[in-house]
Parts: structure tokens; sequence; C-alpha cells
């Protein structure tokens, strides 16, 4: 069944490289847009590497203009400094599609890989692989593009669910 094209705008935090992908969903049918990275360089203090994230996103969302954003959940990992950096990358992409008014839904790596390659724990080069073919247009040079493309693409076919409740919270 077609509807109304809902642009998604999927984000892969970052603190050096934040991935970017959007696409516009139909139904089940899914179309290419756009996708890059937003960087920051690794020699500046991390209040500016943090500014630059957010507005570098919020750049990306007044060029394409997307009414839903997803982000990808933060995975924990041995080495905690590292992973609080990663959470405040984290907040500015979460923060700059809500200052712009965005739905924005949040999704663990399993069920964006599962949602992309049917399986919960494959590997970048199989992701890669279902996005060229579930977006035959798109051109993506890098691992954290093609994430965020994953990340866009998993929003799509969980969104009605997602969208639903976040309409429920903002009212």
């Amino acid at each position: 069944m077609r509807g109304t094209v809902i642009r998604i705008i999927g984000i892969d935090p970052g603190l050096r490289r934040t991935g970017w992908g959007v696409v516009d969903s139909d139904g089940s049918r899914l179309s290419y847009v756009a996708s890059g990275l937003v960087t920051a360089p690794a020699d500046c203090e991390l209040a500016y590497r943090l500014r630059e994230l957010f507005e570098g996103i919020a750049s990306v969302i007044a060029s394409f203009k997307p009414q839903e954003a997803a982000i990808e959940e933060t995975f924990v990992n041995d080495n905690a400094r590292s992973t609080l950096k990663l959470g405040q990358a984290r907040g500015m992409a979460l923060l700059a599609p809500a200052m712009g008014g965005l739905i924005v839904a949040e999704y663990p790596p399993n069920l964006i890989k599962k949602s992309v390659t049917g399986a919960g724990h494959a590997e970048k080069r199989q992701i890669q692989a279902m996005i060229g073919y579930l977006l035959p247009k798109a051109r993506f040079e890098s691992a954290d593009e093609a994430d965020a493309l994953a990340i866009a693409i998993c929003h799509a076919n969980h969104r009605q669910t997602r969208v639903k409740v976040a309409m429920a919270i903002r009212q």
C-alpha cells in the first residue's frame, strides 16, 4: 500500500565521524536520497568537536528536511571513557533532530542489523551488500554511511509503532 512519502534520516553517531543517510519511505518502497559524514578534527577540544557534530547534523537536516530521525543506541564496551565520549556524541545526534522538531527514534544495533540483513550479528560487509541491494542508487564511501542508511531502513520498517509512541509522548 502506498501513501505519504516520509523522509527519514539515519544517524550513526561517532566522535570523529558521524555517518548520516537519508531515505524516502513510501509504504514498503524505499528510495535513497543522500548520505555522508560529519567529521570533527581529532585535535580539537571535546566541546568543539561536539559543536562540530551538532552543527553538521543540523545542517544536513536543514538541507534535506527529513520528518523523522533514527539513531543507533549506544553499546557499552570495555573502555568506560570511550563509551562516555560516544554517549556525548550520541547526545548531539539526538539533540540536533529534536531541536529541528523531528520525531526521533532509537534502535539497538542488533535490531538494525536484523532489519537489513535478517541476522542480528551481521558483519559490516554484509550490511553494505544489503544496502546496495535495498537501495540500488545508494553511493556511500564509508561503513559509517552504510550504517546510517541501515538505521534509516530499520526505522522505515519499524516506524509505525515508534511514531505512535513518540507522538503520544510529545503531546
